[in-house]
């Protein structure tokens, strides 16, 4: 069996370095190297141990001389530093080659039992060490070590970054702006999809532009512009969670939801305005006023109407809403919502109405009010924005009486806090929390011509006005803050989008298409003739192909047949067979000679007349055939309207 196997394994060993020759490989068929982990991991141990001992020893003899000495505990440093780096040069030089045999190892153990609690690496160069570095024993700091040796400089860059993040103010992206070109009216809706790759905007133009900020160069064109409410101003619009649905709220009583392209894809149902409760209906029957996607559920939208309904629709379902929020005075009177809004988990449903009044549902409860403030604002001032922050703890409020407040959800019976002074003309107008919910924006109104609108930034907790920006000469409508991006985009009243962005601190979004060049417009190119394109046509029989129609155009123009000045009209009678300008027909030559004379100026009737005496005297047309029969005519007499009154009987008399 050995002298069989043995001769096999040469059989194969002369196998494949006859392979290895014909292939190519170099270490082909070698076996690989075997290593005895348990040498090496008592070698280790061993080393340590020793180490360790001698660690120690060196150790209490230094402090017995500096307890003598007297010394300070910074001498206590550097021979400990001093040890660690002898104890490794002899443990280098120490280190055995081989595994050692069982002897050793009860020594090793014994040295084990009294210095157990000192196994493992050195002592570790992150201590205080001050004074000169060239005094330094031991191995080199880490690279990442900040001790007295650090330069000042680095302190300083330190302390403005902490500086940095502790102002809310320097994290505001207003450093570079670009300007959209919506229209000429008022841009009352704004909507980035999560990825802030895409915008859309709509106005009071009925208008809704679609802009790609990945597909724009400097000339910032919107791709599509599309009305898809037809003659009904845009109050809202927003992406889905997931992108690819945007809900258009117009002044109809029917929500449109398109896909990202601009096609529809559902349109609510309108419900039946002669029934009394509107919870019987299946849809709202009157002006829209606002509408928000769920922050959780990709299939679930809120809307709320003039109609003094909220109600909520879901997407795969378009014949029926799904539930209906009824807003509620505090006599029972039915309130009209004026915007409306999910919590940042999704759970509750907030509207804001036009009593001034905030109204809070559970999402499954839609009966009676979670919470409930009857004077949040100015009663009969329309409460226009109603936005969550991102912890969902605080909820700030847009009203029409001029003012700004937030709120506790947790105590909702009174406000935290309230700016006043904020001017707005507009139903819509907005506010929304920073990305790291340090900071509240919003936008004022100003009159035509009267000054700048302001974009208004507000600390959260001190309520402090604390930057403003201020945006252009008309009304601040809209404001987005998209906190992917940290790009903020901004609807104005005269027709523009304005995106604020900074170059470090932003990403994405503006930065891509103002880097672009604007593209060449090209020239658009007619073709002299049509080209037949005849594949089996013999080569002498066989056009060119076209390359360029310019190149065909200088062609032409070099052949003096195709580049003939057409002659002009005739004017005359006509020579060479050409007719005249007014044609050689009896038809044009009445036209030109009788139609058009304008000489004769006479009064028709007195030309017919002027020949009646000598018909008269000499008759020949008409007279003569009638000289037989009737010598004389005879003309019926003209009777005045009394004698006809007369002679009619009695029974065609009027009667008076």
């Amino acid at each position: 069996m050995d002298a069989s196997s043995g001769g096999k394994e040469t059989e194969s060993s002369s196998n494949d370095g006859d392979i290895a020759s014909v292939m190519g490989f170099s270490g082909f068929g070698k076996k690989a190297r075997t290593f005895d982990f348990e040498a090496i991991f008592e070698q280790t141990r061993r080393t340590a141990i020793e180490r360790s001992h001698r660690a120690l020893e060196e150790r209490r003899q230094d402090e017995t001389q500096q307890e003598a000495a007297g010394s300070s505990q910074k001498s206590k440093v550097r021979p400990v530093a001093a040890s660690t780096c002898r104890d490794k040069s002899a443990a280098k030089a120490s280190r055995p080659q081989e595994s050692s045999s069982s002897g050793d190892s009860s020594d090793s153990g014994s040295d084990s039992d009294s210095s157990s609690d000192l196994i493992g690496p050195p002592i570790p160069s992150k201590l205080a060490i001050h004074g000169d570095p060239d005094d330094i024993v031991g191995p080199p700091l880490p690279p990442g070590y900040r001790g007295s040796l650090a330069d000042d400089d680095d302190d300083e860059e330190d302390m403005q970054d902490e500086d940095d993040d502790d102002n809310p103010v320097k994290r505001i992206p207003d450093t570079h702006e670009i300007t959209l070109q919506h229209g000429t009216k008022t841009v009352s809706a704004l909507g980035l999809d999560p990825s802030g790759a895409r915008l859309v905007t709509g106005g009071y133009d009925y208008d809704v532009r679609f802009w790609d900020f990945a597909g724009m160069d400097a000339a910032l064109q919107a791709f599509r512009s599309l009305q898809p409410c037809e003659c009904h101003q845009i109050r809202s619009l927003q992406y889905s969670v997931t992108g690819d649905v945007i809900l258009v709220v117009a002044g109809s009583a029917q929500a449109k939801v398109l896909d990202r392209d601009g096609f529809p894809v559902l349109e609510c149902v309108k419900g039946d305005q002669y029934i009394v409760d509107m919870a019987n209906t299946k849809g709202h029957t009157a002006m829209l006023n606002s509408g928000c996607w769920h922050p959780k559920i990709k299939e679930e939208f809120l809307t709320c109407s003039n109609d003094g309904t909220v109600r909520t629709w879901d997407l795969n379902s378009e014949k029926k809403h799904k539930s209906v929020f009824k807003p509620r005075s505090l006599q029972g009177k039915r309130v009209t919502p004026t915007c409306c809004s999910y919590s940042r988990d999704g759970k509750l449903i907030a509207a804001g109405c036009q009593d001034g009044t905030i109204q809070i549902w559970d999402r499954n409860l839609s009966v009676h009010t979670k919470f409930h403030c009857r004077k949040a604002h100015t009663p009969g001032s329309d409460i226009s924005c109603l936005a969550f922050s991102y912890d969902g703890t605080t909820l700030a409020s847009r009203g029409g009486d001029d003012t700004l407040k937030t709120w506790d959800i947790r105590n909702f019976s009174k406000s935290l806090s309230v700016a006043s002074g904020l001017t707005t003309f507009f139903p819509m107008t907005d506010c929304c929390f920073s990305p790291d919910d340090r900071l509240l924006v919003t936008g004022t109104s100003v009159k035509r011509g009267e000054g700048n609108g302001k974009l208004v930034f507000f600390e959260r907790t001190s309520f402090q006005k604390v930057y403003e920006i201020e945006v252009s000469n008309a009304s601040v409508v809209r404001c987005l803050w998209h906190p992917k991006l940290n790009q903020i985009m901004v609807g104005t009243g005269n027709g523009l989008a304005k995106v604020y962005y900074d170059p470090v601190k932003s990403q994405r979004g503006a930065k891509l298409c103002v880097v672009k060049s604007k593209r060449k417009e090209k020239q658009a190119e007619t073709l002299t003739q049509d080209y037949i394109i005849t594949p089996h046509a013999l080569p002498m029989f066989r056009e060119a192909r076209q390359r360029s129609t310019r190149k065909q155009l200088e062609k032409d123009r070099l052949d003096p047949l195709k580049s003939h000045k057409p002659e002009p009209p005739v004017s005359g009678p006509g020579r060479g067979g050409r007719v005249a300008a007014h044609g050689g027909t009896l038809s044009s030559f009445i036209v030109k000679n009788i139609a058009l004379d304008k000489t004769d100026d006479s009064n028709p009737r007195e030309a017919i007349l002027r020949h009646a005496k000598a018909a008269s005297d000499n008759p020949y047309w008409v007279a003569p055939a009638y000289t037989s029969t009737q010598p004389e005519p005879v003309f019926a007499e003209v009777e005045s309207e009394d004698e006809e009154a007369d002679k009619e009987p009695e029974w065609k008399k009027r009667k008076i």
